[in-house]
């Protein structure tokens, strides 16, 4: 391949490149039904034109069938007349005549037959402009549908889900944690009360202890009362009072 070829192909494919980026479908069938509505203009004029030039053929054709008869029946009645030359000059001129009909005639069946076929292509392009337009509106709608999907798609494709979907996965995961940690706040503190009921239940238990021995001591008091009175240093009450006192100060502390 020659470097001359090498390039042109580069350049078409470049250019049909730009063409196919540049192509609008929209325009391009508003574009296409205005091309296809101009040509029928033309084709109308077309038409119309050639039935004139067959009318004015047709006039032509019949004018000379009528002097072609006109002579005829004049060379008919110079012979009636007994005019032979007459006649025979009347034919003459209805034999020109008859031929330029003929001639005429030549020229007319084609121009007839050119009529009817582009009557017919004018009845075809019609109908070809007619289904194209339905077909333009039933296209556009299928490409402004198609734009709206493909404007659709895009807009979803660049919605970043994913680090939403990791945000929203992560502020769950607080919550969790937190819950997590208001509940094992909740068990701390019914544990710390657990144990001050504890202490009061135990304290209790050294009251009633307490009241006991008090009761005990109040009871063997009253018995060393009846005893003779001695030495009271050594009693065995200042004992018991110095384990009292002793007890009370635990207690206090």
């Amino acid at each position: 391949m020659g470097l001359f070829d090498r390039i042109s192909r580069v350049v078409r494919s470049n250019v049909n490149d730009l063409v196919n980026k540049a192509e609008d479908p929209e325009k391009i069938l508003e574009q296409s039904i205005i091309d296809m509505s101009e040509d029928l203009v033309q084709l109308r004029q077309a038409v119309a034109k050639t039935i004139a030039t067959q009318k004015r053929t047709q006039q032509q054709y019949e004018q000379a069938q009528k002097q072609a008869e006109s002579w005829q029946s004049r060379a008919q009645l110079a012979l009636q007349k007994g005019d032979e030359t007459l006649a025979r000059e009347a034919l003459s001129r209805k034999k020109t005549h008859a031929e330029t009909a003929a001639t005429i005639k030549a020229q007319l069946d084609p121009q007839l037959a050119q009529v009817d076929t582009l009557k017919r292509s004018l009845v075809q392009l019609e109908s070809k402009i007619s289904e194209a337009k339905t077909k333009k509106n039933m296209l556009k709608a299928r490409i402004q549908a198609a734009k709206a999907q493909e404007q659709l798609q895009s807009q979803v494709s660049s919605l970043n889900t994913s680090s939403s979907m990791a945000a929203f996965e992560r502020m769950e995961e607080k919550v969790l944690e937190a819950e997590a940690r208001s509940q094992a706040a909740g068990e701390l503190a019914g544990a710390d009360l657990e144990s001050q009921f504890a202490m009061l239940e135990s304290g209790s238990d050294v009251e009633d202890e307490l009241a006991a021995m008090k009761a005990q001591l109040s009871g063997g008091s009253t018995s060393q009362a009846a005893l003779p009175q001695g030495d009271t240093s050594a009693s065995p009450n200042a004992d018991v009072d110095a384990e009292l006192e002793q007890l009370r100060r635990e207690l206090g502390q």
